[in-house]
């Protein structure tokens, strides 16, 4: 039994080796949410977005349903941007859309979401399409209910599919010594990006989001490098006060979470409940993926050696600086080349 124990032993840190080395990027293309938004000139014509990931070349095959009393004006123009496909045409509704039902088709054949947003002239509806929930009707105003629920969602899906923000956390929990200090650490990543995701939401600080996104990279890359350093006996700033890498940083992938609003947009008439609600949102998934990593942590801990518990965690450090160093030029290129 030892024996067989010994052998998984040795093979861990390879397996978690085969799971890091996952092309997150491109498993991402299906998880990522589609978009689609009417905006209301005069509440009969509608400006369209349809923002819809792509995937092996070609974008998902999600088509919108409207009313009978709405006709296309015009050709849809399309473009591909940033790993979608984005369209945009006009549309005429006699008698407008409000009280009406309004379908996606493709959700039963994919595993992506759809979330809808109607700007209307004196308010703002969200709602979120999957398989199975495929259509809703236009409200004259949508509840406070609906409104907490909808940015909530989002904020929790938000943080639950950005790698990197994730990476980020978990690096801090693997360089981190001590409850106390992972409490302030992660109480300081908190406070520092629902600062700045509030300054970017509010059109009070803007900045560029691509060169954020390479820095935010650049930020899980710098963790793994004091990792390594730490384990080497060469305590760096990130182990002497995390709280301070994790704050310092934490502006930054503030930025990052506002970019992700910015595509859904905040209700005109519920903006503080909405965003308040989304940050919610991030740090009820945040505190999911640190409670069940600790438990991971917590289980599996006591089978290992010491020397095995390096060994895995040197594995999974390589993993996320390889990760990062990957997602650092790749981000860079992006808005460079």
């Amino acid at each position: 039994m030892r024996e067989k124990l010994h052998e998984v032993v040795k093979f861990l840190p390879w397996l978690l080796l085969s799971i890091f080395l996952i092309p997150l990027p491109i498993k991402a293309d299906e998880i990522r949410p589609a978009y689609l938004e009417l905006t209301s000139k005069n509440d009969v014509h509608y400006q369209v977005a349809l923002k819809v990931p792509i995937k092996n070349s070609q974008s998902l095959a999600i088509t919108p349903i409207f009313p009978n009393n709405c006709l296309t004006q015009g050709h849809a123009r399309t473009v591909n941007s940033g790993g979608s496909q984005v369209s945009h045409w006009q549309l005429s509704c006699k008698g407008g859309l409000l009280g009406k039902e309004i379908r996606v088709n493709g959700l039963e054949n994919t595993t992506t979401d759809i979330w809808v947003r109607i700007q209307h002239q004196k308010y703002t509806q969200v709602e979120r399409l999957i398989s199975g929930k495929d259509h809703f009707l236009t409200q004259y105003q949508p509840s406070y209910q609906e409104v907490i629920k909808a940015y909530t969602i989002i904020g929790i899906e938000h943080i639950l599919f950005g790698f990197d923000h994730l990476l980020f956390v978990f690096a801090l929990l693997l360089i981190i010594k001590g409850k106390r200090k992972l409490v302030g650490a992660i109480t300081a990543f908190t406070v520092a990006h629902s600062i700045t995701l509030t300054l970017a939401s509010l059109d009070i600080v803007t900045i560029a989001l691509p060169p954020v996104e390479a820095v935010i990279a650049l930020s899980i890359l710098f963790l793994a490098v004091e990792i390594i350093h730490s384990l080497k006996g060469k305590v760096g700033i990130a182990a002497r006060s995390p709280w301070v890498v994790a704050f310092s940083f934490g502006l930054l992938h503030g930025f990052g979470f506002a970019g992700a609003l910015a595509e859904i947009g905040l209700p005109q008439n519920e903006v503080p409940l909405a965003l308040l609600f989304f940050n919610v949102g991030v740090e009820l998934g945040q505190l999911v993926f640190v409670l069940a990593t600790m438990v991971i942590i917590y289980v599996i801990k006591p089978m290992l050696s010491s020397v095995n518990i390096r060994r895995c965690t040197i594995a999974l450090t390589y993993c996320i600086g390889s990760l990062a160093s990957f997602w650092v030029y790749e981000r860079t290129f992006s808005f460079i080349l």
